[in-house]
C-alpha cells in the first residue's frame, strides 16, 4: 500500500508514545526464545495500556460531534472502562459505565479499576451477565435517557474496538516497523508479535496496520475469552468495517490473515488458574513487568507454554505486547498471595 497517500482519522494527543521495546533477558533465556517486550503498560499512569490508543480516535470523533457524556461498558474491572472514564474527565466530558457483575444489589468493593473510575467521576451502572448480552441495545437506553434531558451522548463499543478505534493499533504497527529496525538484525530475524484478545480492536488494527506499513511479522493473538471462531469472526468484521469505510486497499483474508491462538482462556474470563499466577509472580520477580491477570497474564501464559513446547514456533523473534492491566492485580490479592 502506498502509505504516502494514507490519511488517519482525527486524533487527540492522550498517550504518551511512542512505547519501548525492550528484551526480556531471563524469561528468554529460559525458554530459549529471543523474547522482547512493547510496553503498552507505559502509554501513561492512570491511563495505562492499549485502551487509550484506540481512544485517541474514539474519543476525537466524539469531540468533534460535541458529545458531552461518554457511554460505554465492560467487565467489573474494564482497562477501557477505566481508560475512558479517566480520558473523559481529563477532556471535561461527563461519563457513564455499564458494567457487569453477577449481581447488580451487590456490586463489587470499589477496589483495582473501580476506584479509579469512581475517582474519575464516573457515574457505574451494574447490570448481569444476561444484560450483558444485550449490552449495545443498553447502551442505546441510556443514551436515550440522556437525550431525553437535553445531553448529547456519544456510545463507544466494548473496547472501543470498531473500525475507528483499530486505527489505534494501526498507529502502532507504523511504531513496530521501526522498533524492528532498531534491535539486533533488524527485519531480517523472523518475528512474531503475540497480543492478548478480549475484544478485537488491537488484534485487527494490528493486522491492518502490518500491511499498509509493510510489519514483516506474524501477527498471533491469544484469545482471553471465547474460542478461536468467535474471534476471527469479530476480529475480522472489525478489518472488513475499516478497510470500507476508510478506503484501506490491502489484501485481507481472515483465514489467512487472523492467527488465533486458542486453548489458554483456562477457568474462564478473569478467572485465573494457580499456575497463572504463580508466572506472573515469576515475571515480576526476575524481568519488573507486571502482568495483569486478566489479559496479558492469559496471553503469556499461552506464549510461555507454547515456547516450552518448541522455542521455534514463534520463528526466531518473539515480540510480546503488553497491552497494561496493572490495576486488576489490586482486587485478586488474595489469591496471588499464596503463590509469592
Amino acid at each position: 500500500m502506498n502509505t504516502c497517500s494514507l490519511s488517519f482519522p482525527p486524533q487527540i494527543n492522550l498517550a504518551r508514545l511512542p512505547t519501548p521495546v525492550q528484551p526480556l533477558h531471563r524469561t528468554g533465556e529460559k525458554l530459549g526464545a529471543d523474547l522482547y517486550v512493547k510496553r503498552d503498560d507505559l502509554t501513561g499512569a492512570a491511563l495505562s495500556g492499549n485502551k487509550i490508543r484506540k481512544l485517541e480516535f474514539v474519543l476525537a470523533d466524539a469531540l468533534d460531534r460535541k458529545a458531552d457524556t461518554i457511554i460505554t461498558c465492560g467487565g467489573a474491572q474494564s482497562n477501557h472502562c477505566r481508560a475512558t472514564a479517566i480520558a473523559a474527565a481529563m477532556l471535561g466530558l461527563n461519563c457513564r459505565l455499564l458494567l457487569r457483575t453477577p449481581d447488580p444489589s451487590r456490586p463489587p468493593s470499589a477496589d483495582g479499576n473501580i476506584l479509579l473510575d469512581r475517582m474519575a467521576g464516573a457515574e457505574i451502572v451494574w447490570i448481569t451477565p444476561e444484560d450483558y448480552q444485550k449490552r449495545d441495545e443498553f447502551m442505546e437506553r441510556e443514551g436515550t435517557s440522556l437525550q431525553a434531558e437535553g445531553r448529547k451522548p456519544y456510545l463507544i463499543p466494548e473496547g472501543a474496538s470498531n473500525a475507528l478505534g483499530a486505527w489505534g493499533y494501526i498507529r502502532a504497527a507504523e511504531e513496530l516497523v521501526n522498533d524492528i529496525a532498531n534491535l539486533p538484525g533488524g527485519a531480517n530475524p523472523a518475528t512474531t508479535i503475540i497480543n492478548a484478545a478480549g475484544s478485537g480492536g488491537t488484534s485487527a488494527g494490528l493486522i491492518l496496520g502490518a500491511k499498509m506499513f509493510g510489519l514483516k511479522a506474524r501477527i498471533v493473538s491469544v484469545n482471553v475469552c471465547n474460542d478461536r471462531d468467535y474471534f476471527v469472526n469479530a476480529i475480522g468484521a472489525i478489518c472488513e468495517k475499516a478497510m470500507a469505510d476508510y478506503q484501506i486497499e490491502i489484501d485481507f483474508s481472515r483465514d489467512r490473515d487472523i492467527e488465533i491462538l486458542d486453548g489458554y482462556v483456562g477457568r474462564g474470563y478473569a478467572l485465573s488458574r494457580p499456575k497463572e499466577l504463580e508466572l506472573l509472580y515469576e515475571v515480576a520477580r526476575t524481568e519488573g513487568i507486571f502482568l495483569d491477570p486478566v489479559y496479558t497474564g492469559k496471553a503469556f501464559f499461552g506464549m510461555d507454554q507454547e515456547l516450552k513446547n518448541n522455542p521455534t514456533c514463534f520463528g526466531e523473534r518473539v515480540i510480546f505486547i503488553h497491552t497494561g492491566g496493572i490495576f486488576g492485580l489490586f482486587p485478586v490479592a488474595e489469591q496471588i498471595q499464596p503463590v509469592l
